[in-house]
């Protein structure tokens, strides 16, 4: 293999550079440190025990072998265009997740939550996913808005208009002694109004 045109020898922070005393290049006829690895031979794959052999080469070498590496070499057309659909691989269960996987229990199993505290959590999220009794679908907008006015999910525009007034009423500077500690909140709260009222939930 003739020698490419030599370049500059890497530092010892050089991305790859595997440094042993007395090691040289692997191809024939170069005398340079062999610090950069590459497969033992051509097409070489990694097996159950762990990766292939590998040989040791100079980097201008190994520049020269990476350059003509090809993955597909000795494979078929079928294993080709196998290993380049996009979920190669993913066909294969894990260990944990397969029909006779793990020997043990997930240690999960057994928790036990004897405040309900993620039961209760959960049901009550389950409840305000809730599709509304007249069947009109909500928007994740929709329930964002109706937490904001405390209304639950099968409340009407009855009950919205009801629930609107009696926090403003409540949180405007105008009806408790000028007190504007909660213009944040009112200005959530009318926003939350304006845009239920327009949404085709409540039309």
């Amino acid at each position: 293999m003739p020698r490419p045109e030599r370049k500059d020898r890497p530092n010892t922070r050089f991305h790859g550079r595997v440094e042993a005393e007395g090691r040289v290049c692997a191809v024939s006829g170069c005398d340079e440190p062999g610090e950069f690895r590459a497969p033992a031979s051509p097409g070489a794959r990694h097996g159950f025990d762990g990766p292939a052999g590998y040989r040791f080469m100079c980097l201008d070498h190994v520049r020269a072998f990476n350059a003509g590496y090809n993955f597909f070499a000795g494979m078929t057309p079928d294993e080709i265009n196998d290993a380049q659909r996009p979920y190669a691989g993913w066909e294969r269960e894990t260990r944990a997740f397969a029909a006779n996987g793990a020997d043990r229990p997930p240690p999960w199993r057994d928790f036990a939550d004897p405040l309900d505290a993620i039961g209760a959590r959960f049901r009550e999220r389950m409840a305000a996913e809730q599709p509304r009794t007249d069947g009109k679908p909500l928007s994740g907008k929709d329930r964002e808005a109706l937490r904001t006015l405390g209304l639950k999910t099968d409340a009407d525009r009855r009950a919205l208009r009801q629930r609107y007034a009696a926090l403003v009423r409540k949180l405007h500077p105008d009806h408790n002694g000028g007190d504007r500690s909660s213009e944040t909140r009112l200005q959530a709260v009318v926003e939350a109004y304006q845009h239920l009222r327009s949404a085709p939930a409540f039309a």
